[in-house]
């Protein structure tokens, strides 16, 4: 009965936050970096966290939610009242940086930081070591995931993927949480959207995969590859992307459309398109982590299968 409650309060307030933006005037209005060619609402991640932090407080209410996982992922408040300024009054990229390290460092504060990071023959468990490590990911996390909401449905279909995965294969109810928080607003997002999710939504699902990464590492070294296996679409196109400019001279803090996703549609792909075309490289990642018993198989695997995914994107459509 919670889900239910919790995916029809997504909906009802993405809803709401729709025509609250249209009435004013928090419109996203295309340019030369966008892939929509009409102005559309935004600000529906405000849905997808309301209902989040919402779900995931019931859950510590009533001891289903390792305390130290509940307090790290509350901090995710924070990220997403920031973003929800920016998406407004355009902070400046120091003020939301700020913002992210402090609240980075305090999720890790709550995890207790990062234990341990295994390479699979050996393990560094020096704490400075693991921790800036972990801090830069968390980062890295934050931003990527709000690099790669570009189009309609793909943000909010990697959370309800990732979600439907984490609860697959670790059984915690907070992962339903995310799903349905994530599909309420889904649905209005569906192309053609008819709201955007905005840098409240985005950063906030980004951080929390982040914060599921370390905690779940924490619990099992061999966990941190499979949540970069799982979260793999997402972090390798934006890390191969950013190297691919850096490499070719480029100045990697201005805005592009490079990723493979925006590449795809310059090509003539729908947006539909390109979101399953993705979903499918997901849902082959998950299979290879459910049958495949060694990680460290799957890990290289899940690499040439995500490079190889980015070369036929190249053919497509070239990255320059």
């Amino acid at each position: 009965m919670i889900y239910i409650f919790l995916f029809s309060l997504s909906f009802i307030l993405t809803y709401v936050i729709k025509n609250y933006a249209i009435k004013k005037s928090f419109i996203d209005i295309p340019n030369d970096r966008s892939s929509h060619t009409l102005p559309v609402p935004h600000g529906g991640g405000i849905a997808i966290a309301v209902t989040w932090f919402l779900g995931i407080s019931y859950q510590y209410y009533i001891y289903n939610i390792d305390e130290k996982l509940y307090f790290a992922l509350m901090m995710g408040i924070v990220i997403s009242t920031v973003s929800y300024f920016d998406d407004i009054f355009e902070l400046s990229a120091k003020f939301r940086f700020l913002f992210q390290a402090l609240v980075s460092c305090v999720g890790l504060y709550f995890l207790g930081g990062f234990e341990s990071f295994s390479f699979f023959f050996f393990s560094i468990e020096s704490p400075i070591v693991t921790n800036i490590f972990a801090f830069t990911m968390m980062i890295w996390f934050i931003n990527l995931y709000n690099f790669l909401d570009g189009i309609d449905g793909y943000a909010g279909s990697e959370a309800v993927f990732l979600g439907l995965a984490g609860f697959l294969l670790f059984g915690e109810n907070h992962f339903l949480i995310l799903i349905f928080s994530a599909f309420g607003f889904l649905v209005w997002n569906w192309h053609k959207a008819k709201v955007f999710m905005g840098d409240v939504g985005s950063t906030l699902l980004g951080y929390n995969i982040a914060i599921f990464t370390i905690y779940y590492a924490n619990l099992e070294s061999t966990n941190f590859w499979i949540w970069i296996i799982l979260f793999g679409v997402f972090w390798f196109d934006a890390t191969l992307t950013l190297l691919r400019r850096f490499l070719s001279g480029e100045e990697v803090t201005i805005a592009h459309k490079k990723h493979a996703y925006q590449r795809l549609v310059q090509s003539g792909w729908s947006h539909d398109k390109v979101v399953l075309f993705f979903m499918f490289v997901n849902i082959l990642l998950f299979g290879l982590l459910y049958f495949i018993s060694s990680i460290l198989i799957v890990l290289i695997i899940s690499i040439i299968l995500l490079y190889t995914t980015i070369r036929f994107v190249d053919k497509i459509k070239a990255f320059k």
